[in-house]
């Protein structure tokens, strides 16, 4: 069994530096807040991050496995909070946009459906507590003519 320890240090006033495995560190703040001059996340948005980063990474390793890898892929999170406290996320919504001059459809959905099933156990955690709600956007680069 794999065990993880983070440690967040509380800095100043609503701010908090974390670490992670890999010995990086990050600010974290409530981003309701004045935080200044501050960089730094806020820790739900932070989760949204998470997912997109867990799946994100499958998808690339998949389809260069694949050997379909694309131009440019993002995806974009939008997910709805809860109105009582502690609020949470009930609904997310996840888009992944692939662009690419040769795109290779369905196995951009084999690489999507295999990270959001089998491998991205952020997603799993999501399915937990939200409505997560999938959907692919393939962009088509179009060839310039010389």
């Amino acid at each position: 069994m794999t065990t993880n320890v983070v440690t967040t240090t509380w800095k100043k006033n609503n701010e908090f530096e974390t670490d992670n495995p890999s010995e990086h560190t990050f600010t974290m703040f409530n981003n309701s807040d004045d935080n200044g001059d501050t960089v730094g996340f806020a820790p739900k948005a932070l989760m949204l991050s998470s997912l997109a980063g867990c799946s994100g990474l499958d998808v690339v390793a998949l389809l260069k496995k694949m050997h379909a890898e694309v131009a440019d892929f993002k995806i974009d999170v939008t997910a709805e909070l809860t109105e009582d406290h502690p609020r949470f996320y009930q609904k997310v919504k996840v888009d992944y946009h692939f662009t690419d001059h040769d795109l290779h459809p369905k196995k951009i959905q084999k690489a999507v459906n295999l990270s959001v099933t089998k491998y991205c156990g952020v997603m799993e955690m999501f399915r937990q507590f939200a409505e997560v709600e999938i959907e692919i956007f393939l962009h088509e680069l179009q060839h310039i003519d010389e």
